[in-house]
């Protein structure tokens, strides 16, 4: 049950975290729990449905459940179809959108660092809604910004590869100081380009680290994607 607001302080406003499964999402809750200057209460994730997998990132809805349940926070799954039309996605978002409001949700925090045409297009989407998008990691640059977070403990899984940019071998890697140092020049060190995406595996936004493994290689739609597995539980537990 959750507990009421406490009168005598001020209530701090309700928000849900744009949740790709990726670190940069991860980075953006762990930043704005250390603030304390929102109620964090859910994540906001986008399911393909064929697939049973988050959007782009290619992960199982059972890790990302996995890392739900490493945050404590419920995740709001908005389920689109492969190659998703902008307006089928606009839709479905609109009515997630929708939902929030009625749980009294008046933030969503985005782990976008420097596109300005995506930022653009969540506060044109956001603009008539009433919740208002926050980018805690907006303008840092990309470089020390990873280091921070390999350093703040986080690991991660690249998940996906844009051969185009990336050679294949990086798919399956552990998102460390080596990965950053073996990149191609012109690769973000981020990935905020499309480079590469990753799964966060632990880090100080989760109570402990997720019991999964890789699983096999596939390409498709022109991306290279790697599995990420949950563990089978230990016998007997």
């Amino acid at each position: 049950m959750i507990p009421g607001p406490v009168r005598s302080l001020p209530r701090r406003p309700r928000a849900v975290v744009s949740w790709s499964t990726g670190k940069d999402a991860a980075w953006a809750l762990a930043e704005v729990r250390r603030s304390s200057s929102l109620d964090v209460v859910g994540l906001l994730t986008t399911v393909t449905a064929e697939f049973d997998r988050v959007s782009m990132h290619g992960v199982r809805r059972s890790v990302l459940d996995l890392q739900a349940k490493a945050a404590g926070l419920p995740v709001l799954g908005v389920e689109i179809p492969h190659r998703c039309p902008n307006p089928v996605y606009e839709r479905a978002m609109v009515r997630a959108v929708d939902l929030l409001r009625a749980a009294g949700v008046a933030r969503i925090v985005f782990g976008d660092l420097y596109l300005e045409d995506v930022r653009r297009y969540r506060e044109d989407r956001l603009r008539e809604t009433g919740l208002e998008p926050l980018f805690p990691l907006w303008g840092r640059p990309t470089r020390p910004l990873a280091e921070e977070m390999i350093a703040g403990g986080l690991r991660a899984t690249v998940v996906t590869v844009d051969p185009r940019v990336l050679p294949r071998e990086f798919a399956g890697r552990e998102f460390d100081r080596q990965f950053l140092s073996d990149l191609p020049d012109g690769v973000d060190p981020c990935g905020e380009n499309g480079e590469f995406h990753t799964c966060v595996t632990a880090g100080p936004m989760f109570a402990g680290p997720l019991p999964v493994r890789t699983g096999r290689v596939v390409e498709r739609d022109g991306f290279v994607f790697v599995d990420v597995v949950p563990e089978p539980p230990e016998p007997g537990t």
